[in-house]
């Protein structure tokens, strides 16, 4: 299983009638076009399935760096994109990530809004399916599709059928028994 997830993509990128479709775990930073988002998950899938994994997984996770720049290098460039494509909700205009609230977008912490919601995100042009963040529930709606209905709180486990417009997306769902309690 490791091996396979090692494999696996950080960020997905299609053109389904003329749009842009880009797919990551959690979001992209309102910094990053298309191109680059899918430039930096190369580089993180680059050191998952290198020789330098074991280093790598030790300092994959933690709070800092909160904001992207081009200068970042070494481990914190990489912990900031792992960050940005599989943590991310909440964050500033200029792309400062908060790690520590899991509400709904209805209730960002001060200073903050949804990672979708930031103006003049460099990739607003694509739509951007995403999960991990169950609070937000099944949404599809011009450039967004959350995915995540909350399986492992006793949700559904969604799926979105695209069927060669982004304008037609049928939202299918499972119920799944709860697996964990909240908090």
């Amino acid at each position: 299983l490791i091996d396979w997830l090692r494999h696996q993509s950080m960020a997905l990128h299609q053109t389904i009638g003329g749009r842009d479709l880009l797919m990551v775990h959690a979001g992209v930073l309102p910094q990053w076009s298309i191109g680059q988002t899918l430039v930096l998950a190369a580089e993180v899938e680059a050191v998952l399935r290198g020789p330098t994994l074991g280093e790598f997984v030790r300092t994959m996770y933690g709070n800092e760096p909160a904001q992207w720049t081009d200068a970042l290098t070494g481990h914190a460039r990489l912990r900031a994109i792992v960050n940005g494509l599989t943590r991310l909700r909440f964050c500033t205009a200029d792309g400062v990530m908060d790690f520590d609230t899991k509400d709904s977008a209805d209730t960002p912490p001060a200073g903050y809004m949804p990672w979708f919601d930031v103006p003049d995100r460099r990739a607003a042009a694509a739509t951007i399916a995403f999960g991990h963040w169950s609070t937000l529930g099944w949404i599809a709606r011009p450039g967004l599709i959350s995915t995540d209905t909350g399986c492992v709180w006793g949700g559904c486990l969604s799926a979105a059928r695209i069927d060669g417009t982004l304008d037609a997306i049928e939202h299918v769902e499972v119920r799944c028994d709860q697996a964990q309690k909240p908090g």
